[in-house]
């Protein structure tokens, strides 16, 4: 094995492809965001980006790869033969389901995934549990994880109650101006020629994004909406026929994490559309055999839509307030005081 294949190409470093690195990173921010479908066509960086992604997460999340040929009892556990023939006790060792609890599990060609294999992962990730009955034995091992998948479109469809359990999903090309395949070129040649150096040259803006991304995930929480806010998602949604309830949670949490990543404690409208991109496409309803899709036309429709947003003079309001409490001291006789904006207190 050489020494390349043993080091992740950074994250950081990947050429174009902004969507797709903001999804990842928006999941990595807020992971009950629920997943990451990333579907287009061979060589795009899509299996680089998944595998970069643990260095500017820090920690100890890795990403476990769900290999296409993978068997249930390797998806889920088996009895230990060895253990049993020679001791007559019975060894269990967990899957793949139990090794990826609180890690990132990677399914490259999801939609060429065996059926069998595709419910074992619809359970889990509908309970964060995985179940096992073998040979008499009745297990249950802690399995929550982020579902990243990714897929070539021109080879199959994906079965839609897997579609639904991602929580985004983003379409990408391989369309690079001439400048960023230039890019692209001398970027891998130099990686190739020494990965090393290369992997220190990148570290500041990989240190950079990790940084980004915890301040992030720590103001998540505090990160609140406006009713406004609340009820422009909810048109959204209604306006452009989202199937199920699910799309609206998870386009509030998107974001939520999206503010969060701009270091802002609040949602505002554009965080909402920005999120939509990426959340409702897989969830709008369509014809069998339609393609998913959410053009940029249709969600400036739909936010065209929407009331307009109200924006509160605060100034005007506090001069009200004043102007109230002035008529009613004059109306109990109380003196009224005159205060001058240009006067400091000490």
């Amino acid at each position: 094995m050489n020494q390349i294949s043993l080091l992740t190409y950074p994250f950081t470093a990947i050429v174009g492809q902004r969507d797709m690195k903001l999804a990842l990173c928006l999941i990595a921010v807020q992971p009950a965001i629920g997943g990451l479908l990333i579907s287009g066509e061979r060589g795009t960086a899509k299996t680089t980006a998944v595998r970069a992604l643990p260095a500017v997460l820090g920690g100890d999340v890795r990403v476990i790869e769900l290999p296409l040929n993978a068997s249930e009892d390797r998806v889920v556990g088996t009895l230990r033969l060895g253990t049993l023939m020679k001791t007559g006790e019975r060894e269990f060792v967990p899957g793949l389901l139990a090794e990826a609890n609180g890690q990132i599990l990677y399914v490259d060609e999801i939609n060429l995934l065996e059926d069998s294999i595709v419910d074992l992962l619809l359970d889990a990730a509908a309970s964060g549990v995985c179940r096992v009955e073998r040979e008499g034995v009745s297990l249950r091992f802690p399995a929550r994880f982020v579902l990243v998948g990714t897929m070539n479109p021109e080879e199959g469809s994906l079965r839609p109650q897997l579609l639904d359990r991602f929580g985004l999903s983003v379409r990408i090309s391989g369309d690079l101006s001439r400048e960023e395949r230039l890019t692209l070129i001398r970027r891998l040649s130099a990686f190739e020629h020494d990965p090393e150096a290369f992997l220190v040259a990148w570290q500041p803006e990989e240190d950079a994004l990790a940084e980004r991304i915890r301040r992030a995930s720590a103001l998540y929480p505090d990160v609140l909406f406006s009713d406004d806010v609340a009820d422009f998602a909810a048109g959204i949604c209604s306006e452009l026929g989202v199937d199920g309830y699910r799309g609206d949670i998870t386009l509030m949490r998107t974001a939520r994490a999206a503010a969060a990543l701009e270091g802002r404690s609040s949602v505002s409208r554009d965080d909402v559309l920005l999120a939509a991109r990426f959340v409702l496409p897989h969830r709008m309803k369509k014809l069998p055999f339609e393609d998913m899709g959410l053009t940029e036309t249709m969600l400036n429709k739909a936010a065209a839509a929407q009331p307009q947003e109200i924006v509160v003079d605060v100034k005007s309001q506090e001069d009200e307030e004043e102007n109230e409490d002035r008529d009613e001291k004059k109306a109990t006789g109380q003196p009224v005081s005159r205060s001058c904006p240009c006067m400091i207190s000490r």
